[in-house]
């Protein structure tokens, strides 16, 4: 960190203080990832530390942490994913069950391919069309998420997904650890 301000501070005496911002927070970057590291190898991170809390000054959850505090490891964010298979058809037109499993099926090809894994999910969005139905939805999610300490999570009722056949969409977040 040392060496990134002293070479900070050579480039405002060089260029007359006016250095753009941006240089600076990629030289500071840079020095952060490579101190102590001869090679300009990223140094590894530390491993993840997941926490879930309930705290006793708020509502039960149900099937859902309130908190979840994460530090170390590789944040992996999960785009909103419907009810597709591999070949980009729809799967379980009009049965929430059905597009809900596959919906999980993909987030759970996501995680593998970035060698992650359910229980590193720590937040959960889930948007439906029909909010009444989310007993339906939670059915599905419990034979993924671990049920002891599930992720954060959210519902939200939304009049229509990307394609009308399409009644569930859901987003995930998951801290794996360091590779």
């Amino acid at each position: 960190m040392i060496a990134g301000l002293l070479c900070i501070h050579r480039y405002l005496l060089q260029f007359g203080g006016r250095i753009p911002l941006l240089l600076c927070v990629i030289i500071s970057c840079y020095n952060k990832t490579t101190e102590g590291n001869e090679e300009g190898k990223r140094v590894s991170q530390p491993e993840k530390k997941v926490t879930f809390t309930h705290p006793e000054t708020m509502p039960k959850g149900f099937g859902y942490s309130h908190v979840v505090e994460a530090t170390g490891g590789r944040t992996i964010y999960i785009s909103g994913q419907v009810s597709l298979n591999q070949e980009g058809q729809v799967v379980g037109e009009g049965d929430l069950a059905a597009q809900t499993k596959q919906v999980f099926e993909n987030i759970k090809a996501a995680l593998e391919a970035v060698d992650s894994r359910f229980e590193d999910v720590v937040k959960l969005t889930i948007f439906m069309t029909d909010i009444t139905q989310i007993p339906i939805v939670r059915e599905v999610r419990d034979t993924y998420v671990n049920t002891l300490t599930p992720p954060a999570s959210s519902a939200v009722e939304v009049s229509r997904l990307i394609k009308e056949e399409f009644l569930i969409e859901i987003e995930a977040i998951a801290v794996a650890n360091a590779r």
